[in-house]
């Protein structure tokens, strides 16, 4: 409890202290770099407070272009240990209540993070529509493909926005396993518990090889992937 508490309290001095800074100087360069490299630093820090060891493997598959890594979600902690393994500056899908927030709002509407709200068809719309823009201009994100944190860390299926996605921007996909998070921060659970966390990069799929009507298939693919990265306990009944 001490260990979370503290976590919490250093991420609340964090944003008020350096985050306005860290977003003027992004503001005034116009390179959300520096930003972005500080937080995942940061964002590293914070595992090793909370006692997370995160181990990861796969790196040699992620591709040096654009790409889409699709992974299973099982706990508030993904994000936290993926983002900072992948070697380059990506974006994510953020919950629209957060964009709410002032500076912290800035901050990742400078790091290309898009709001998702899941009640307004013409909202998501616009929001895939940016994405498939930004990975055709060269810039990666990371989809949570369940659409939400499974509840007892099983995988889920997966939905097909993220595939869509890829296939219409022409990149490839890069399946994501991250096990044993929901062991550490389980869904409706507050307090952090120490321990390991593995996040397993997959081989990457071209999405522009795959037809829309293949779609399914690709899915199929993905999934399997992702699953068979993710420790048994984890994996789709």
């Amino acid at each position: 409890m001490i260990r979370t508490f503290l976590a919490g309290a250093s991420v609340g001095l964090a944003v008020v202290l350096l985050l306005p800074w860290l977003v003027l100087w992004s503001v005034l360069t116009g390179k959300p770099d520096l930003m972005y490299r500080w937080a995942m630093d940061f964002v590293r820090l914070e595992t090793r407070l909370l006692q997370i060891r995160v181990r990861v493997s796969g790196l040699e598959n992620v591709p040096p272009c654009a790409c889409l890594f699709v992974a299973n979600h099982a706990s508030y902690l993904d994000p936290m240990v993926m983002m900072p393994a992948i070697p380059r500056r990506v974006g994510i899908f953020v919950k629209q209540e957060l964009f709410r927030i002032p500076i912290f709002s800035t901050a990742m509407h400078l790091a290309q993070f898009v709001p998702v709200d899941r009640r307004g068809k013409e909202s998501t719309s616009a929001t895939v529509l940016q994405v498939v823009e930004n990975l055709k201009k060269g810039f990666s994100y990371v989809i949570f493909s369940e659409g939400t944190r499974s509840p007892d860390g099983r995988m889920r299926p997966f939905k097909r926005g993220a595939l869509t996605m890829a296939m219409q921007a022409g990149v490839s996909i890069v399946p994501v396993s991250v096990g044993g998070t929901h062991r550490l921060l389980a869904k409706g659970k507050a307090i952090v518990r120490p321990g390991e966390a593995t996040v397993q990069f997959g081989p990457s799929l071209d999405a522009s090889s795959y037809k829309m009507a293949h779609r399914a298939e690709l899915l199929d693919r993905v999934e399997a992937l992702v699953a068979a990265g993710l420790p048994s306990d984890q994996r789709p009944l």
